[in-house]
């Protein structure tokens, strides 16, 4: 009865920690550009999440291979403990940096806490060559390429719309007043076209926002460039829970204690509920720090950002490589800031710091609890 409770909190907890932490990098930019507010954001992560995970439920033939991170462990080393020990080590892992507010990944902490068990049951089950050449390649190249496509990209967009004619047109806006675009006068004055009432509230911070002026086909830029945007950040949402869910349910859906088999979609509903029901309590933290603490972003700057994030993580997905979304679209926000020369060091050091901590700490309590498990004749 134990060893049933224990898997079935893995699964929960770990949907729950997984939708906390990842949920919101999909739409990340849009918050980070002022394009949409926290909570419209967060509808369109959430609506994206839940629709992803619906669709998984047609891919449940393939859960205990994607479980299994393309097999970096032997399938019979996946039994009722190793099972229980690999949720519960990887959703706390993952919770911790959540907590922290430090993106970070599934992936990551779910192999770690595979590894960590197997070395507990049985070592030699480890496929050392598969998990260096088809997770540990592509997890390492896939921020390095996110950043250079990203600064690459936005080099190119900058200047066709600069060639263009398309103009940059700033405003400035105190509190909850309306944007209102600020015109260059003679030196030392300006003038501003009211469109709404100027308010004006103590404590706080000014913010200038750049958006695009002109038309491309009879429709102005700004909307294209909103609805590609919107349209991209619900495609990584759409990619990322396709991917993430079938591989918590897997816990339960491959414990043998259970014997429920791939043909059950109501474990795939239990972990929807609970990755959404993450995202939508707990996402605050990290949508902070990706969104504003790494780097500014203007309404471009994010696009570009999120249309690589969106092309790498659905190509990889179609390649079956199991590359990281926190990596990838962490990779294309400091992609950015190489360009936009603003950013903030200290928390690019923390994110990279947890990236590195979060295999080394999955491995250790995935092997600690595998061990009590074990001793506890569970």
């Amino acid at each position: 009865m134990m060893l049933i409770a224990c898997l079935v909190l893995g699964t929960i907890w770990l949907g729950w920690s997984n939708g906390a932490n990842d949920n919101f990098k999909g739409v990340a930019t849009l918050y980070g550009s002022r394009t949409l507010n926290y909570r419209v954001a967060l509808i369109l992560a959430t609506v994206a999440t839940v629709a992803g995970s619906v669709v998984s439920v047609f891919l449940a033939h393939g859960l205990i291979k994607t479980f299994s991170v393309q097999s970096i462990i032997d399938a019979e080393l996946m039994n009722d403990s190793t099972l229980a020990a690999v949720g519960l080590a990887a959703s706390a892992t993952i919770l911790l940096a959540t907590i922290l507010g430090m993106p970070t990944s599934t992936t990551h902490a779910l192999t770690g806490a595979l590894v960590g068990a197997a070395l507990v049951v049985d070592p030699t089950g480890i496929n050392t060559g598969i998990l260096l050449t088809r997770f540990a390649q592509p997890l390492l190249l896939s921020p390095l390429l996110s950043i250079g496509l990203t600064a690459g990209l936005y080099v190119v967009l900058h200047r066709l719309r600069a060639r263009s004619g398309i103009t940059s047109r700033s405003c400035f806006c105190i509190g909850n007043a309306n944007p209102v675009p600020f015109i260059a006068g003679a030196p030392g004055y300006a003038r501003a076209s009211m469109t709404g009432q100027l308010e004006v509230a103590t404590g706080t911070t000014q913010i200038c926002v750049d958006r695009y002026q002109g038309q491309v086909v009879g429709v102005q830029v700004q909307t294209i460039v909103n609805a590609v945007h919107y349209l991209s950040a619900g495609a990584v949402c759409f990619a990322r829970a396709t991917n993430d869910t079938p591989k918590i349910a897997a816990i339960l859906l491959s414990a043998p204690v259970l014997g429920l088999g791939v043909g059950q979609p109501w474990v795939l509903g239990l972990v929807t509920v609970a990755v959404a029901l993450g995202g939508w309590l707990q996402s605050r933290r990290v949508a902070e720090t990706m969104s504003r603490r790494i780097t500014d972003l203007n309404t471009g700057q994010g696009l570009t950002a999120n249309l690589v994030t969106a092309v790498l993580v659905l190509g990889a997905s179609r390649l079956g490589l199991p590359v990281s979304t926190t990596h990838v679209s962490c990779g294309a926000i400091f992609g950015i800031s190489a360009v936009n020369g603003k950013r903030d060091w200290r928390i690019i050091g923390r994110i990279l710091a947890a990236w590195a901590l979060t295999l080394p700490m999955g491995l250790a309590v995935g092997a600690g609890l595998c061990w009590l498990l074990k001793n506890l004749g569970v």
